[in-house]
């Protein structure tokens, strides 16, 4: 199947600040794709790539086998909706939405319909004459989508769309702004730093670090099928710990600063990492609290606690010098109880990455 829209090799640069590396990317017609990453990690200078507010220093975007980069972003027709909205305060709802309304296609009566089914679809039916100052944030939120769909773009692009809303609002649009784009079926990129938000919105997932792009999949693909460090451990919490290779597909750890060691088995093992250091990337749901005289747990004392209804994740401080994240019942521990860390032999699935300078082999 032929992508809608491909994004080949983009490279950014800002001065002496690399921006993108070498981005490629394929989004199928009617997806809704995030790009997800830290601060600094280039998402947003992506979706301004894509929008054509700024252009890439090298590759190329393009849409339906036709190559927009040199394109301004009015004859990109793509829809946007910025992280603080834009609305105008001095327009009422309607006119906000209408703006982006191209006055030769449609006459006065063609625009207030198209005006009035684009607000029922974000579900604002009857809004057309409130004041902008009137509207929650979330409102606010939606009134901007409506603009942004109301010209009926190709694509439909999203810049923190819900960063400036308060958690509980942020939940409720969320789940109103997933309806809508999927109700109308428009191809959709949005940014953000938050996981919960790209894992619920996004059918598939880009993750970008420092202008690379490290992975793009499915939420489970990114969780339990992590292709780099990076992903292992941004996505979802982990724990790392350092260690050495050893025969069989198990990977030896040291216990504390006398020299005992434990081994624990590690899926993504290969015979090549025999004997040389390597990390393993561990889930709070592959991790156990059993005594710390287990033979393969690691000693440690339990230094925090976070409450998560049925399951509580415990912190705890090791005694080889680093910490574990751990998932279990509420009742398992308190803090300060010495503790150990083992496998949860049902669940563990751990990562083994080995590194060669800056370049990640899984």
């Amino acid at each position: 199947m032929t992508a809608y829209l491909r994004l080949r090799d983009l490279d950014k640069s800002f001065g002496d600040l690399h921006v993108l590396d070498a981005v490629s990317l394929e989004v199928e017609e009617g997806e809704i794709l995030a790009l997800l990453g830290p601060s600094g990690s280039g998402k947003t200078t992506l979706l301004r790539l894509l929008a054509g507010f700024e252009r890439p220093d090298a590759g190329s975007v393009e849409l339906g086998g036709v190559d927009l980069t040199p394109l301004p972003p009015a004859r990109r027709r793509f829809g946007m909706v910025f992280q603080h909205y834009a609305l105008f305060p001095h327009l009422d709802v309607g006119e906000n939405v209408a703006f982006g309304l191209d006055s030769g296609d449609l006459d006065a009566a063609g625009a207030r319909q198209r005006v009035a089914e684009m607000l029922e679809l974000v579900d604002l039916a009857g809004f057309e004459r409130r004041r902008v100052s009137q509207l929650s944030g979330g409102q606010q939120q939606r009134v901007a989508l409506a603009r942004a769909l109301a010209p009926e773009p190709r694509m439909l692009l999203l810049d923190e769309p819900l960063s400036n809303l308060d958690p509980t609002l942020r939940e409720r649009t969320r789940r109103q702004l997933k309806e809508a784009i999927r109700r109308i079926g428009i191809t959709t990129v949005f940014v953000t730093h938050e996981q919960e938000e790209a894992f619920d919105l996004g059918g598939r997932v880009a993750v970008l670090e420092r202008g690379r792009l490290h992975q793009v999949g499915r939420p489970e693909e990114l969780y339990l099928e992590p292709a780099t460090r990076f992903v292992a451990s941004f996505v979802g919490r982990s724990t790392v710990l350092d260690g050495h290779g050893a025969e069989g597909g198990r990977v030896t750890i040291a216990r504390g600063a006398e020299g005992a060691t434990v081994s624990w088995a590690a899926d993504g093992w290969t015979p090549e990492a025999t004997g040389l250091p390597v990390e393993l990337v561990v889930r709070p749901e592959g991790l156990a609290l059993v005594s710390p005289d287990e033979p393969q747990a690691l000693p440690g004392r339990v230094v925090d606690r976070r409450y998560a209804g049925p399951l509580t994740y415990y912190t705890v401080a090791l005694a080889r010098g680093d910490e574990a994240e751990v998932l279990s019942g509420p009742d398992a521990a308190s803090e300060g109880d010495q503790v150990g860390v083992a496998p949860r032999l049902d669940e563990l699935r751990p990562w083994l990455f080995r590194f060669d300078g800056d370049r990640v082999e899984d």
